[in-house]
């Protein structure tokens, strides 16, 4: 049993709305073996090991159906059991999963997908991994791996853990990350650490724990310093201890005894109570003290102890949202245990665990603790007599092993507007208030306190979880201060998938996006571009790119080209998108990445309408995407037609759905007619005329008109206005600049050039029926080419496609052969075109596309139409542009060529084919 491919999915994907991992596995001779036949010598110590497995339900729906199936005379297979394993490991580390399956892989038996969901990548990935080994090492003797004799799980299992620990979001962080999605705000991690993005585009916050993006850095120094702090606290009249800094020790000492003892020692500027020193009573223990604080800040001061317990009030956008007691780390005796043990005893307590990671910090018995203990003549071996309270701790901070009581509902309304005056004299739009004070419910004429200090990035967790008393829900609190109720954090965003047409429909809807003065994200397979300016030039079509719009803080709307092979490798970069588009669903790409029918590429290319809140936008003239509307969560459902007598579209808009069709006149070579949005049966709405789109040349290219009726829908969907769409079509050309590789014309030579970048049947059929068209009756060369890794009736029909357009055929191949010889490509063109009718002399086999591409530029004469399907669009579209055509001699009245090829360029042809046979 191994593994042999892994796949990571970060978003909606063929398995989930959520992210998996799928692991093929190839189990071998162990197809044989399912778990009946392995026995209980194999099942019961995996269940010793992890016994969180009892509670899997699997498909019998109840707690313990997965050892049900474990355990039955014929048992499950490996792959099952792989798959549970995994889940149950992650659990184990604290990370809540529960989805999986396991699916034998067609025509492969004995291999499987095994898919499971994971919260972290890297912990999840580890999960499989540690899965497999554990499943090695309990096999028979004979059937198990070399490698995994003398496996130590403990170890392994240990190791993970850690490996969990260190992945995890902190408390706070992890409150957070909770709190906004229970608003369904998207989030991702931005780093390895505690960097958080809710939201996407212009929509976003960012946070860092409980620091925002809100949070002042001016506010965040102040509070930083502590001597500022205090000063500027305190002459705006807020009670504050007094304070003075010092640089050295003996200074500390004068200080000291100036304040008057007990005074408090602490950095200038240290956080999480490490250098503090209160109760401090002598010059010798402030010289000592000053040392410590010194070796934790840059700066120490020295401040009036003010007596009283130690309260955090958490101020969150201006108003108090939480309160505190703090007690510091302690035991309580018992009258029988020494101090070690009862340390033991409370560290025992399963809430408590290393750092920030658990509500609570393990006590520690460290330099700090014996020293605390020697003040009350103990040492760790000393037996404390029953219920006497021994502190560990001289500070109250739960980093160090305090404990917090819930007193929110008892602050007296002085300190309560006391704290929110301190927070916004610093600054800060979250704010730890740390508060002094014997009674946090009588107020300061009845009692001496102050504020001791003002924290920035204030810890969460003793709100979020107190030792007593209740939790507050202080998460919430700062998110509803960064997203008012009702935002989402979302910007408008358009997925749209197809076989044909999704970049030109990209580049329309941005430009009608532009048109409603929106910043348009914008991702394509040529490019990201943002606001209209490309900032990267590759293919942009997976969810790698659409991370890339979605995290710009400029973007306003997200138009993202979805490609198949994205969805196929990774899945989608968001959870929900606002429109989903799908546009035409035919026979390209199959034999690739496990889809081999159409039906089976609508599944995946419907995943982008699944996913979809606001709109779905489907072609109603395909009933391959007129089968999604069932499958669809969205409020609207916007069919797309060319014929405004689509049965489909009529029973749609008798239900009250939406659509966008051509509606008004149609000639055998136009579509003369407007773009019209209807809804129901009341709502008729003129949107523009397919003659005034220039990307529909004067509504003779169907393709663009029908790409325009998309762009539309899609634009209406994620709330344009009217005279947006209208402005935004208007302006639309499929130039180089705006659509390269989509039907750019070149009209700088005797002939007309268009290039474009059609590589499956039905792009080159709607191409050269265009080409035909624009063409009126004038010759049309056309450089065919089609991808290396279709399979060979594909391709056959890629010729069969443009067969009956052209006079002149030229067969080459892309620069990358994808696994087939230097000239397959062409000839299987060639024989498609032959089957197809197209006699032989019509057509040339030049392997190589800029030969191909030379050749079809020199036998252009004046009048004809040269198309170009082009794989480097660059390299292409430079040939075009640079060509020189011959000057004819003086006089010349050689008659124009109309179908046949010239010997000189059949032997060019054959001395090109021979070149790349290397003969």
């Amino acid at each position: 049993m191994h593994i042999e491919s892994t796949t990571v999915y970060g978003g909606p994907n063929v398995w989930a709305y959520f992210p998996v991992i799928r692991l093929t596995v190839d189990l071998g001779a162990l197809e044989a073996w399912p778990t009946g036949r392995l026995g209980a010598s194999f099942w019961a110590p995996l269940l010793e090991a992890l016994p969180g497995l009892y509670e899997h339900r699997c498909s019998y729906g109840a707690r313990g159906g997965f050892v049900r199936r474990l355990t039955e005379d014929d048992g499950t297979w490996l792959g099952h059991v792989l798959e549970h394993t995994a889940i149950e490991l992650q659990n184990a580390a604290g990370y809540s999963v529960s989805f999986g399956r396991a699916r034998e892989v067609r025509g492969r038996e004995g291999v499987y997908h095994v898919v499971y969901e994971y919260a972290q990548r890297d912990v999840g990935l580890a999960a499989g991994q540690l899965a497999l080994r554990l499943l090695q090492s309990l096999l028979p003797a004979a059937l198990r791996p070399a490698e995994a004799t003398g496996f130590d799980f403990a170890t392994a299992r240990d190791e993970f853990f850690a490996l969990g620990r260190q992945q995890s979001l902190g408390p706070s962080t992890l409150a957070l990350v909770r709190a906004a999605t229970r608003r369904h705000i998207p989030w991702e991690r931005l780093d390895g650490d505690h960097l958080i993005q809710l939201g996407h585009g212009s929509a976003q916050q960012r946070l860092h724990a409980s620091i925002t993006g809100r949070t002042s850095q001016i506010a965040a120094d102040i509070a930083q310093d502590k001597s500022l702090a205090n000063r500027l606290l305190g002459e705006l009249g807020i009670p504050v201890p007094a304070q003075r800094r010092v640089y050295d020790a003996d200074e500390a000492a004068a200080a000291a005894a100036a304040i008057g003892f007990p005074v408090v020692v602490k950095p200038l500027d240290g956080n999480q109570g490490r250098g503090v020193r209160p109760n401090v009573m002598s010059g010798d223990e402030a010289r000592a003290a000053f040392a410590d604080a010194r070796a934790e800040g840059s700066g120490v001061v020295v401040e009036e102890q003010i007596a009283g317990f130690d309260h955090r009030l958490l101020v969150v956008g201006g108003r108090l949202v939480a309160a505190a007691r703090r007690v510091p780390g302690h035991v309580v005796g018992d009258g029988q245990q020494t101090v070690e043990a009862l340390v033991e005893a409370v560290n025992a307590d399963p809430r408590r665990g290393a750092g920030h990671d658990a509500a609570l910090t393990r006590l520690e018995l460290d330099d700090e603790a014996e020293r605390m203990l020697a003040r009350r003549g103990y040492t760790r071996h000393s037996v404390p007599a029953a219920g006497e309270c021994v502190y560990l701790r001289a500070t109250a901070n739960l980093s160090r092993g305090g404990t917090a009581v819930d007193v929110t509902d008892l602050v007296h309304a002085d300190h309560r507007r006391m704290a929110e005056r301190a927070a916004a004299i610093v600054g800060l739009d979250v704010a730890g208030v740390d508060f002094l004070v014997n009674d946090i419910s009588r107020p300061l004429q009845d009692q001496r306190g102050g504020i001791c200090e003002i924290n920035a990035a204030p810890g969460l967790r003793m709100h979020l979880a107190p030792s007593e008393g209740t939790p507050r829900d202080v998460a919430g609190a700062v998110i509803d201060t960064l997203f008012p109720a009702g935002a989402t954090g979302r910007i408008p965003t358009a997925a749209i998938t197809g076989t044909n047409g999704k970049t030109t429909t990209a580049h329309m809807v941005a430009a009608i996006g532009e048109a409603a003065n929106r910043r348009v994200g914008l991702t394509t397979t040529h490019g990201v571009f943002i606001g209209g300016h490309q900032v990267t030039e590759d293919d942009a079509s997976g969810p790698q790119s659409a991370r890339l719009v979605l995290r710009d803080p400029m973007v306003d709307w997200a138009v993202l080209e979805t490609a198949r092979g994205g969805i196929l490798r990774e899945g989608l970069a968001y959870r929900h998108c606002s429109v989903g588009a799908v546009l035409n669903v035919t026979n390209d790409h199959l034999g690739l990445d496990g889809v081999e029918t159409a039906e089976e590429m609508a599944r995946v290319k419907r995943i982008v309408v699944e996913v979809a809140t606001d709109a779905a936008v489907l072609n109603a003239d395909d009933p391959l995407c007129v089968g999604m509307v069932e499958h669809t969560p969205a409020r609207t459902v916007f069919l797309v037609s060319l014929d405004e007598t689509n049965p489909a579209v009529r029973q749609h808009l008798a239900k009250g759905g939406a659509a966008v069709v051509v509606a008004g006149g149609r000639s055998a070579h136009t579509y003369d007619g407007a773009l019209e949005f209807r809804q129901g049966s009341a709502v008729r709405t003129r949107l523009v005329s397919t003659h005034d789109i220039p990307a529909t040349h004067g509504g003779r290219v169907r393709f663009n008109v029908q790409n325009a009726a998309f762009a539309a829908a899609i634009a209406l969907g994620v709330g344009a206005d009217v005279q947006a769409v209208r402005e935004g079509l208007r302006g639309f050309s499929a130039s180089i600049d705006q659509t390269p590789g989509r039907m750019n014309m070149y009209e700088g030579l005797p002939f007309r050039v268009i290039m474009d970048y059609g590589h499956n049947p039905a792009a080159v059929s709607a191409m050269c029926e265009a080409a035909s068209k624009l063409a009126n009756g004038s010759r049309t060369i056309c450089v065919i080419s089609a991808p290396g890794d279709r399979r060979d009736d594909d391709i056959r029909e890629v010729a069969r496609a443009a067969a009956g357009h052209c006079g002149v055929y030229i067969c080459r191949r892309d620069d990358s052969l994808r696994g087939r010889g230097p000239d397959d490509v062409p000839r299987l063109l060639r024989d498609g075109l032959l089957v197809a009718g197209v006699s032989d002399e019509r057509i040339l086999v030049i392997p190589d596309e800029t030969s191909a591409m030379a050749t079809g530029l020199s036998m252009a004469r004046p009048g004809d139409l040269l198309l170009l399907f082009a794989d480097d669009l660059a390299r292409t579209w430079k040939q075009v542009t640079e060509y020189h055509p011959p000057s004819p001699p003086a006089g010349s009245t050689e008659p124009r060529p109309r179908t046949r090829v010239t010997r000189a360029v059949k032997a060019a042809a054959a001395l090109a084919l021979l070149a790349v046979r290397g003969v």
